[in-house]
């Protein structure tokens, strides 16, 4: 049996990007991997990337079984990568059972991506209070009316909740739900992709030391 999949007029294994020439060296890249992040992000945003800063958080449970989905990343320095959501969703079952997560830019238009991958903690409430109370008043209830994850019976009950909580909280200050709130996932390493013709594409690889030093080594593509 054939393993390829299409339709009539549509070959899923012709499907393909040659790649331009301009590539990733190691004299060109910044020693320190957070510094180097921060200019290839800045490059996206320049080149119009649609939501520059979201990303693929894939986790795993205990016994090994893994998701992903698009997150936002929400803020980033030396020490980590945040984002936040609700703490009973999925991902936040997987990351109590399993506090190890990576991270995936991918910004087609410069052929570029980041792979980042370490430990997961929660923010403090502090944190997770400023930045929940920094959305517009809409998004905050709907962290109230989504059972993130949870089954439901239809559209139909999600929006009465959320037309509940409207009129509930009309002129009254949301708090931060106690099941809500951010995640900053500390690398121990990180991969920059550059894709390059033949697909002999540029792979950077920097790994943690003991002494909190970055090592950088090229991985075959």
């Amino acid at each position: 049996m054939s393993s390829s999949v299409s339709r009539p007029g549509l070959s899923i294994a012709d499907l393909r990007r040659e790649y331009g020439l301009e590539g990733l060296s190691e004299e060109e890249c910044d020693p320190d991997p957070f510094a180097q992040f921060a200019a290839w992000f800045r490059d996206a945003m320049d080149a119009g990337v649609y939501e520059t800063n979201a990303m693929t958080l894939a986790t795993a449970s205990a016994d090994g079984r893994p998701s992903a989905r698009i997150v936002l990343l929400k803020g980033f320095d030396d020490h980590g990568f945040v984002f936040y959501t609700n703490y009973e969703s999925r991902k936040g079952r997987d990351l109590a059972q399993n506090p190890y997560a990576t991270l995936l830019f991918y910004w087609p238009e410069l052929t570029r991506q980041v792979r980042v991958e370490g430990a997961v903690a929660r923010v403090t409430e502090a944190e997770s209070h400023e930045y929940f109370q920094s959305r517009g008043e809409l998004s905050r209830l709907g962290a109230w009316a989504s059972n993130q994850s949870q089954i439901i019976s239809g559209r139909d009950e999600l929006d009465e909740r959320m037309n509940a909580l409207i009129i509930e909280y009309q002129g009254r200050d949301i708090p931060t739900p106690p099941f809500w709130g951010g995640y900053r996932l500390t690398p121990s390493s990180f991969e920059f992709w550059h894709g390059r013709p033949s697909r002999l594409h540029d792979r950077l690889y920097y790994t943690r030391q003991e002494d909190c030093a970055w090592r950088v080594e090229r991985l075959s593509p």
